[in-house]
């Protein structure tokens, strides 16, 4: 097999001692998949393995990627991803995919912890109240957002309006205000949740927005996208391509 020595040496790298079955099935698959996705992607992209796992992950939840998200838990953990960015990783998407699709990505992260006897319960990382988290919700939104979003949760017409108070309570009072996670990594996730469900551009461009405003540029998001192209397919990472060109062509005409 025509696998490249960096390949090679960058899955032992991913996993030490293990070898996959699909070697023996499917030689020829592994071989265009492994020098694209662990030479080629990982040679053009730079990021460190800390945010390229983190990415993955949540890559992996916004496409339901089950399987290999089972398969990347313990990459990531290798890579330097801790258990508590793990698990808010998980926890964070229940805000953007809905408990239907990720208690099976939750379920997976526990047998992989309880494999490496990792103690659950972790720490807890809550820093809200039933009574504080609104408060606090749109101090989150404000701050990523900008001023503009004080006063969200009552925002548009009334018969819709607790949608909103609940983007602010519970997207953000609940998850956001956790610790575990800076706002700049917790955008950067959300922006892949987004992008890897597609079927939600309009989300996805103000996530884009939202991720440039405080930080993470135009740059850093294409190689987010870069680097979670193997896991996600072309489609889906060129719509977000574009919807982060409309976000930062909104930023710079913000400025001028």
């Amino acid at each position: 097999m025509a696998i490249t020595k960096f390949a090679k040496e960058y899955h032992e790298k991913m996993f030490p001692n293990d070898k996959s079955t699909l070697v023996e099935t499917d030689p020829e698959f592994v071989e265009r998949f492994d020098n694209f996705a662990f030479d080629e992607v990982i040679n053009e992209v730079e990021l460190d393995d800390h945010t390229r796992y983190m990415a993955i992950l949540a890559t992996l939840l916004g496409c339901q990627g089950i399987d290999e998200f089972r398969v990347m838990v313990p990459v990531a953990l290798n890579m330097g991803v801790t258990p508590v960015e793990v698990k808010e990783i998980v926890y964070q998407s229940t805000a953007y995919l809905g408990i239907g699709r990720i208690l099976p990505f939750l379920k997976a992260v526990n047998e992989v912890f309880q494999e490496r006897e990792i103690k659950l319960p972790l720490e807890s990382q809550a820093t809200t109240t039933i009574d504080d988290r609104l408060k606090a919700g749109e101090d989150a939104q404000v701050a990523i957002f900008g001023d503009e979003m004080r006063n969200f949760s009552n925002f548009g017409p009334e018969e819709t309006r607790h949608i909103n108070k609940w983007l602010t309570d519970n997207c953000f009072g609940d998850y956001y205000t956790r610790k575990g996670l800076n706002y700049n990594q917790r955008e950067m996730i959300t922006f892949c949740f987004l992008a890897a469900q597609g079927g939600c551009e309009p989300q996805l461009t103000a996530h884009a927005a939202a991720n440039i405003r405080i930080g993470n540029d135009k740059s850093f998001l294409i190689k987010v996208v870069s680097n979670c192209l193997p896991y996600i397919g072309y489609p889906r990472s060129l719509n977000a391509l574009h919807c982060i060109d409309e976000a930062e062509q909104r930023h710079v005409a913000q400025f001028k």
